[in-house]
């Protein structure tokens, strides 16, 4: 499936990060395409070269497409693009994904990449290994489906967040609400939420999965605007380890047809991840 977007590099400024690079400021207005996999995956045979943008940053990296089958195995070109990439993600190789724009030969694709040096490497750049990249209809090793984190940040790099999330039923805000926090991305986050998120209120979240959801809440949907929805989280939490949340979701829309969004100041308090205000 190809889906077109034009999109104006200043609106990444505004929503993203007010300081952007100029290198983004200057090609503003070049068509970001959502592109398959099957569709990518020719136009980026291996070993061809091409360029990361960073989304929320807008560092630029060079790379090389080295194997993968159901995504892209790539590797920092020099030791120059290694320091770039390791600059992105804080000093600190992770598997955190972010949104990234590709740049190649005039196109600009929307992807998503995770930061974490792996398996084996061939190329002089002090990156110890390969780090996958992403696409639409994109898959990881383990499974035949999309990486939710991997297919939010595709979007988010799209400009198709909210289209996604305003259509989507409590489920599947959930997990998009727990696979933000996962990643610690307060545009997920705040996309599925009924306020925005900071990044200091998801901070001490090393990793989560949402391991349950109670279904029943499909019997009442049609005409209740307001839900309280059984779920089941794993929490990694910084300095404190394993941590099971069995409770409680509260979803809400503000019309028939709105979008659903999260009650997350009260989930936030009831993980004890904020204090509640007297």
């Amino acid at each position: 499936m190809k889906k077109v977007l034009l999109v104006v590099l200043a609106s990444f400024c505004f929503i993203f990060n007010p300081s952007i690079t100029k290198a983004a400021e200057d090609e503003i207005g070049m068509p970001i395409e959502m592109l398959h996999w099957k569709e990518v995956n020719k136009i980026l045979p291996k070993f061809v070269k091409f360029t990361v943008l960073d989304v929320e940053t807008g560092m630029k990296f060079n790379v090389q497409r080295r194997a993968g089958r159901d995504h892209a195995d790539v590797q920092p070109l020099t030791e120059d693009d290694t320091k770039i990439m390791k600059k992105i993600y804080n000093g600190k190789w992770s598997w955190k994904r972010r949104a990234i724009i590709i740049i190649s030969d005039g196109e600009w694709i929307a992807a998503s990449m995770h930061g974490m040096p792996h398996g084996a490497g061939a190329l002089a750049n002090n990156f110890p290994g390969h780090f996958c990249i992403h696409f639409y209809g994109s898959t990881t090793h383990r499974t035949n489906s999309m990486d939710l984190s991997h297919k939010l940040m595709i979007l988010k790099a799209a400009g198709k967040l909210d289209e996604y999330t305003a259509t989507a039923n409590p489920d599947k805000v959930i997990s998009a609400f727990i696979a933000g926090l996962k990643q610690q991305d307060p545009f997920v986050v705040s996309s599925v939420s009924l306020r925005e998120m900071s990044l200091k209120e998801m901070s001490m979240i090393e990793n989560a999965n949402l391991a349950s959801v109670n279904k029943k809440w499909k019997q009442q949907m049609d005409e209740r605007w307001v839900l309280d929805i059984p779920v089941e989280v794993e929490w990694y939490i910084k300095n404190k380890g394993k941590k099971i949340y069995r409770g409680s979701i509260r979803v809400v829309r503000m019309s028939p047809m709105g979008p659903w969004k999260v009650d997350a100041v009260t989930f936030m308090e009831k993980n004890k991840f904020s204090k509640k205000k007297a």
